[in-house]
């Protein structure tokens, strides 16, 4: 489990592609310091397993599911991932809960600056994500944890991006058009699941003895 709080910007220094999913090395430093071979870590707001550790870089599977979800497989040499490692008991919960499990990807269709290094990032998701999204939520996008600003048809997903988050995530090179990953947030799939389940109960209820007062 992951907070959506960007650790670090990582490199991506290979992408091989392999008959069946990929293998990615990512560059970096801050993450490594406690980074074990097995362990996790999110790269875009993906949860992988860390592999084949040195001092500055360490290696991540894809599997054709991971490249199918999310941007991964559109990574070049150079371009900047996003790192976290999990929390722990000990960390803040300065975000939210994020897992690292990606939903889908949305399609950056405005980047307006603000000035003072502010910007409004607008989003297109995909219409299956939108009963998961509110007004003044959460949604993790590349791996960050921000606040639903508005809401538009389509849908669209506007959010403000702050010169803190522009300057230490890949958001400092987002480009209209480009794609980014997607992680609603889970509280609502399970207030979801919960509420479908209550609803059928009392469908049922209502077919036999049973009248509400």
């Amino acid at each position: 489990m992951f907070t959506g709080i960007i650790e670090e910007l990582g490199t991506v220094a290979a992408l091989e592609r392999r008959p069946t999913g990929a293998r990615l090395r990512v560059n970096c430093r801050k993450v490594l310091q406690s980074l074990e071979e097995g362990t996790s870590v999110a790269v875009n707001g993906v949860c992988l397993t860390a592999r084949d550790i040195t001092q500055d870089s360490f290696n991540a599977d894809l599997a054709p599911e991971t490249l199918s979800r999310s941007n991964l497989g559109d990574l070049t040499l150079g371009a900047g991932v996003n790192l976290e490692r999990p929390v722990t008991p000990a960390t803040l919960l300065s975000g939210h809960i994020v897992q690292g499990h990606v939903d889908a990807t949305g399609l950056i269709v405005a980047l307006d600056q603000l000035g003072d290094g502010n910007c409004w990032l607008k989003v297109r998701v995909p219409e299956r994500l939108d009963r998961y999204l509110v007004e003044k939520g959460s949604i993790a996008l590349d791996g960050i944890s921000l606040t639903i600003a508005a809401l538009e048809p389509g849908p669209v997903v506007s959010v403000a991006v702050i010169p803190h988050t522009a300057e230490n995530t890949n958001l400092g090179s987002a480009r209209i058009g480009g794609r980014v990953n997607l992680e609603a947030d889970v509280l609502a799939k399970h207030v979801e699941k919960l509420l479908a389940g209550l609803d059928g109960n009392y469908r049922r209820n209502l077919g036999g003895a049973y009248r509400p007062k």
